[in-house]
């Protein structure tokens, strides 16, 4: 269980911020020139590759975790997770704002004692999130007129005792959730642009091919949905940013 320093702040002096990609496409997306426009020096890391260990000892003001199509429940195949969970229980623990996506909101959830388990069938594709009451008053507000997201997930997380889910779906019941207000985890992608979204279904096209989704129909509900969705999301993101600053 993580033990939070409730005296140690996000020191507002420095920024830097630094994000943890398993692929690289899945990359933060919208979330990069916003993070810039906060007076964040932006630097990647690449799990399996690049020594997550030395991220500590950086100090960063703000660690993100990306997504990636492996399980969370998987280090002994992918051992660099082991370095993920230990990054957020001493990062988090420390004050520093944690940010995961996908597969990064399972690594916050593991390292907070919360299983992540499988569900009963892969969640990916746009549709509309359910807020809920703890949820409206979050930083997801904005989505509460019910735009479509885009989910790609086999996995969900247990509830967190100290954090009920902020918003659901009729495959997931925990999408979202924020122990610390300085730490949230999303297990949708609000971070994908039009502009980029093209590569996910290159990269992903065995996933889809198993899972018998019609590549075409999903670029078409990209086309449908993300131009919309966009500033929607950046919202979202706009208002945790300033939840970490204060």
């Amino acid at each position: 269980m993580i033990r939070v320093n409730a005296d140690k702040g996000i020191r507002s002096m420095s920024r830097k911020a630094i994000a943890i990609r398993h692929l690289a496409f899945e990359d933060l997306g919208l979330l990069e020139p916003l993070l810039l426009r906060h007076g964040y020096r932006v630097s990647y890391r690449e799990a399996g590759v690049d020594d997550l260990k030395r991220i500590e000892q950086e100090k960063p003001d703000v660690l993100i975790i990306l997504g990636a199509p492996i399980s969370v429940n998987d280090p002994m195949r992918y051992p660099f997770l082991e370095d993920e969970f230990r990054l957020v229980s001493e990062l988090a623990g420390a004050g520093t704002a944690v940010l995961g996506i996908c597969l990064g909101a399972q690594v916050i959830a593991r390292s907070w004692g919360a299983p992540v388990t499988p569900m009963t069938g892969k969640e990916i594709g746009f549709s509309s999130l359910e807020l809920t009451e703890a949820g409206q008053d979050s930083v997801l507000a904005p989505l509460a007129d019910g735009h479509d997201v885009l989910h790609w997930h086999g996995e969900e997380c247990a509830l967190l005792t100290m954090a009920p889910s902020l918003a659901e779906t009729g495959m997931c019941n925990n999408q979202a959730f924020q122990p610390v207000p300085h730490v949230l985890g999303l297990q949708f992608h609000l971070e994908v642009t039009l502009s980029s979204f093209e590569r996910w279904l290159i990269g992903h096209c065995a996933e889809l091919e198993a899972a018998g989704l019609d590549v075409s129909a999903l670029r078409e509900r990209a086309r449908e949905c993300l131009p919309a969705l966009e500033p929607v999301a950046s919202e979202v993101f706009e208002r945790w940013l300033a939840q970490i600053e204060r």
